[in-house]
């Protein structure tokens, strides 16, 4: 019998990345009061204002949650909820600003803005992704995004590599191509099974 392929996969490393933003605020939060408490300067009005700037702080470090499963993926904020088609994809273009963000627009004009470092240290997000991508490929949807897709799939073989050869112990770094579970990186970097002769 075949592994069951799970209907849906959230970003495995969000909740570290929750506890960190939840961290970094109740410790700005703490050295506030302390400050202001040896000071003699703490009172109601200022606690508040301590305790909404570092609100406001967790809303900026807290990272979208991203889910996906065959041909969709979801980014899940504190206040805002986006889904695409990833097997519909119409364009896929990096975004102007100092964060590098990845921005993916389907042929229903929705479209999902996420941190591309999301789908390359999670090899199941990766691989519905790249399936859906395939898709929109093969249905003839996706015309812009040739170069933002080559450069991730880059990254994204350079990752697996370190990881199986870290996995191995330190042995023979695999092959360039070479992915986990005997599958091969091809193309633009597109998960294919290795094929086996009857």
């Amino acid at each position: 019998m075949g592994r069951r392929i799970p209907r849906s996969v959230t970003d495995e490393g969000w909740p570290g990345k929750a506890r960190g933003a939840y961290c970094c605020s109740a410790l700005l939060l703490l050295m506030l009061l302390v400050v202001d408490g040896l000071s003699g300067g703490l009172n109601a009005a200022r606690l508040t204002v301590w305790t909404v700037l570092t609100a406001l702080l967790f809303v900026v470090l807290l990272p979208s949650r991203v889910t996906a499963g065959p041909g969709w993926l979801t980014t899940h904020g504190l206040l805002s909820r986006h889904s695409i088609r990833t097997d519909l994809l119409v364009s896929v273009h990096w975004s102007d600003g100092v964060a590098e963000r990845l921005v993916l627009r389907d042929l229903a004009g929705e479209q999902v803005v996420l941190d591309p470092r999301v789908l390359i240290d999670d090899p199941a997000l990766w691989h519905l992704f790249d399936v859906g991508v395939r898709a929109s490929l093969g249905r003839g949807t996706l015309l812009c995004g040739a170069a933002p897709l080559r450069e991730l799939s880059r990254r994204a073989e350079r990752e697996i590599s370190r990881t199986v050869f870290e996995l191995s112990g330190g042995g023979l770094a695999p092959a360039r191509g070479q992915a986990p579970g005997g599958a091969s990186i091809r193309g633009r970097g597109r998960w294919a099974p290795r094929r086996t002769r009857g």
